[in-house]
């Protein structure tokens, strides 16, 4: 009988392998000598050493699951049992159940890193839901709205799982968050819609309007009736881009067929009219020169003055683009004419001469009062009231002189 420290071979063939429950049979072997026998069997023992190696690597230098690690360990455990080999089973059985004590630390830890993610996926995924809301609620700019919400969708792909019930509770709310979004943006553009077609049928109103006062020759009149009805386009708002396009185009055409007509009527007009501004600039050149040369008396300038307004009038009405400056020229000489009769006026004015010889009196006597308190002061060596006195005097002498001129302008 060959023996070894894990099992021996009988006489008989048969290979037994020792554990600590006792011996049994693995095996027979009639092929040869009893150490090929053992050598035989200790190979399919190191068959299985290298299996558990490999998983002991596996679970120390991989993120292999617990789950998997165990039905690793649930067959290599059966394998030993029920190996037929020859070796210390026992310590791989040791072996094998320090992996099992390692997996179930780790089916801890991956629950508890699962629990983490869940958690972390469902504050995610609870930020996506809020900001969907928002939108949903909040905004007015539906493009950019829109966009967001799509963006706010992937990011919801593409984030990770959080559990079941959690992910189907978020997800009804983000779905509600949509459908509320695409429900008010399609109010809105139906709302929309119905003022722009309201804002579109009053512009036709003032188009036509306006389309039927283009042949008008009331110029005036013609030309405040567009800038009413201009008035009124802009507040009316906007159409659709197409009709109001077109409503434009057909406005502008009406109104510039109006006013060229009243252009080249003015136009034609004026050009009559140039005679009258040549006639006009030279009274108002020779006016300039005669009225400012009477304007020191003002009754003769006056006299004058009625003379070129006779001719100014007479010379008829002027063309556009010289009406302004010429009557606006003749004008200033009225007004300076008029300007020197009220100061005429006013230095001849009986009150504003009692006024003013008035005034002449009253400081006449202040001054003779002054004089008097300066005097006294200057007896009883009071310097200050002395200082007082004189500085009265001389604000009051110069009031003096200064009544006195616009007396003798009165008189």
């Amino acid at each position: 009988m060959t023996t070894d420290p894990w099992g021996r071979v009988d006489d008989d063939g048969t290979v037994y392998v020792r554990t600590s429950e006792g011996e049994r049979v693995v095996g027979s072997w009639q092929a040869g000598e009893p150490e090929e026998a053992l050598a035989f069997f200790r190979r399919k023992y190191d068959s299985l050493v290298t299996e558990v190696e490999l998983l002991e690597k596996r679970l120390n230098t991989t993120d292999l699951s617990a789950a998997a690690a165990m039905s690793n360990i649930d067959k290599l455990r059966s394998a030993v049992q029920e190996a037929h080999a020859v070796g210390d089973l026992d310590a791989l059985t040791r072996r094998l159940d320090a992996l099992a004590g390692r997996a179930e630390t780790r089916k801890v830890e991956q629950k508890q890193a699962q629990e983490r993610a869940r958690g972390e996926a469902r504050e995610v995924k609870e930020r996506i839901v809020a900001e969907a809301e928002r939108v949903a609620v909040e905004t007015t700019h539906w493009k950019s709205g829109g966009e967001r919400m799509l963006q706010l969708i992937e990011e919801w792909k593409k984030a990770p799982r959080a559990d079941r019930p959690t992910e189907q509770a978020l997800w009804k709310r983000m779905s509600a968050a949509r459908n509320s979004f695409s429900k008010r943006r399609k109010a809105y553009f139906a709302n929309l819609d119905h003022e722009r077609e309201s804002v579109r049928a009053e512009k036709e109103r003032i188009v036509a309007e306006a389309e039927a006062l283009s042949g008008s020759t009331e110029w005036g009149e013609t030309a405040r009736a567009y800038r009413d009805l201009m008035q009124q386009w802009k507040r009316t708002g906007r159409a659709d881009r197409a009709s109001e396009d077109r409503l434009w185009a057909r406005f502008k055409a009406a109104q510039d067929t109006f006013f060229d007509a009243r252009n080249a009527v003015f136009a034609e007009r004026d050009a009559e009219l140039r005679v009258n501004a040549d006639a006009k600039e030279k009274i108002l050149a020779e006016a300039q020169t005669e009225i400012r040369g009477l304007i020191s008396d003002p009754r003769r300038a006056r006299a004058r003055l009625r003379d070129f307004q006779e001719a100014w009038e007479e010379a008829g009405e002027l063309p556009r683009d010289a009406r302004d400056r010429l009557e606006g020229s003749f004008r200033q000489i009225e007004d300076e004419v008029r300007r020197a009769e009220e100061s005429e006026w006013e230095r001849k004015n009986p009150e504003a001469q009692a006024r003013a010889r008035d005034t002449v009196a009253q400081l006449s006597t202040a001054i003779a009062d002054l004089e008097k308190k300066l005097e006294k002061a200057r007896a009883n060596n009071d310097a200050r009231r002395v200082r007082e006195a004189e500085e009265a005097l001389e604000a009051r002498r110069a009031w003096l002189a200064e009544a006195e001129k616009a007396l003798g302008d009165l008189s």
